[in-house]
């Protein structure tokens, strides 16, 4: 389970406080990227603490409640990069980007950053990557609760306008029934066209 020595390690070398960086949405064909960046106060409420984690190993309805009451334990900032980003810069950049937007939007500017992952992001404080570190980090944990959940959010909106797609289910990804709508309907304005299944459906569209 996650706790705080990472935060701690890193606290030591540049000060408090300390943040944690995650994005959800990198894999989907359509939608954004969606990232996070949370402060955790180490005296927080120990029951929200001890129900952070990896937000895939956390059901859906249990990630909106921790969400809901992570506000209340620290300081969230939330960051995107749209489709059109991905599509120009690659989802890699993408996703530093909205990282980047992330910890600029946090309330309070951290001391340093661990970021989930295995390339961190250029910030304006040092930023250490993390592999797993959603299920190493107390921090990383809760922004990949708070990335997953506004992620969600936003793609069961935009399902109520394209219910064909199943977003408000599969949130974008490859899914056997986004790909046969994909290849029935055709793209929207929302699908990463820079993306293998899309480029396949649009070359569909032409022929």
């Amino acid at each position: 389970m996650p706790d705080f020595t990472l935060e701690t390690a890193l606290s030591k070398r540049y000060g408090s406080p300390v943040a944690g960086v995650d994005e959800a949405g990198r894999g989907p064909l359509a939608g954004p990227v969606v990232a996070a960046a949370v402060i955790l106060r180490r005296r927080a409420r120990k029951d929200v603490l001890s129900a952070l984690d990896d937000s895939k190993k956390v059901p859906a309805e249990r990630r909106e409640a921790i969400a809901a009451q992570l506000p209340a334990c620290g300081w969230i900032g939330i960051g995107a990069a749209s489709v059109a980003e991905i599509d120009r810069l690659n989802i890699l950049g993408a996703t530093h980007l909205a990282m980047q937007r992330a910890v600029a939007a946090l309330p309070q500017v951290p001391r340093a950053c661990l970021i989930d992952g295995n390339q961190p992001p250029m910030l304006a404080c040092p930023a250490e990557s993390v592999i797993q570190g959603d299920s190493l980090s107390l921090s990383i944990a809760a922004a990949s609760i708070m990335a997953k959940v506004m992620r969600d959010r936003l793609m069961s909106r935009l399902a109520v306008r394209y219910p064909v797609f199943g977003w408000h289910t599969n949130v974008g990804y490859a899914t056997p029934e986004h790909q046969a709508a994909l290849t029935a309907a055709g793209a929207t304005p929302h699908h990463r066209r820079s993306f293998a299944p899309v480029q396949a459906a649009l070359a569909q569209e032409e022929s």
